[in-house]
């Protein structure tokens, strides 16, 4: 019966999100792989995907708080669109790769520009604990007819910073995961950020750069995949 089922509905509010992927073996990250996000941070567009990494201490779920590094002056949100493997991906195809994939769900891959330019390196700067939250849900390929034409936004604190199209993307899903297992196998769960468009904080011109505090709530909503919400703790 509708009524007694209803008994047994939470609301939202009552529920605590982890991250839809707890335990992936690799975490890996590209730059630069919007058009308009190079042209704002004064980068030239890259012939082959930037790779990074996140380990896996940096997951959190819709919800959680994201801390600020001791001593971080300069941290930034990057909303993007996450890709997570459901099969063995190596040497595959651009034709054949999305068949490989288990869902997609908004990612936000918090930033420590002050660690993360600190060195030629950014891995510091990239991975500190919950600096990739993802979520709240996945969303299934047949829900998402095309990765490639998603509108993807970031507010912090309602203020919206980033308003683009997947369409903008240099590297499409499929080419990143062609390319990526060319070199290392992709494995069931593998998390594939697939990099950030115009908006952040690191694009805006010196005097007038504003960066993420304590206090701070920014969310990030992919078309059709619902929206991820963190406050800064």
């Amino acid at each position: 019966d509708w009524f007694d089922i209803r008994e047994h509905i939470l609301a939202e509010d009552d529920l605590a999100f982890a991250a839809p992927v707890l335990d992936p073996e690799k975490i890996i990250c590209i730059g630069l792989n919007y058009r308009q996000h190079a042209a704002e941070t004064g980068g030239t567009p890259p012939a082959v995907p930037i790779l990074f990494s996140k380990f896996r201490n940096a997951l959190a779920g819709h919800g959680q708080g994201v801390p600020v590094p001791a001593g971080v002056r300069q941290l930034d949100y990057e909303g993007e669109l996450a890709v997570v493997m459901g099969r063995r991906a190596a040497g595959v195809a651009p034709e054949e790769a999305l068949s490989l994939v288990f869902g997609y769900a908004p990612a936000n891959d918090f930033s420590a520009r002050d660690l993360q330019f600190a060195t030629s390196q950014w891995l510091l700067g990239k991975t500190c604990d919950r600096f990739c939250p993802l979520g709240p849900f996945l969303t299934t390929p047949d829900e998402v007819p095309d990765p490639g034409n998603l509108r993807l936004r970031t507010w912090v604190n309602g203020e919206l910073r980033q308003d683009a199209v997947t369409s903008d993307m240099i590297f499409s899903c499929a080419a990143l995961i062609a390319y990526i297992s060319r070199y290392l196998p992709l494995k069931p769960g593998d998390v594939i950020l697939t990099g950030t468009p115009a908006g952040v904080v690191l694009g805006q011109p010196r005097e007038s750069r504003v960066w993420l505090c304590k206090g701070d709530v920014v969310s990030v909503e992919v078309e059709g995949l619902g929206r991820l919400t963190n406050p800064v703790v």
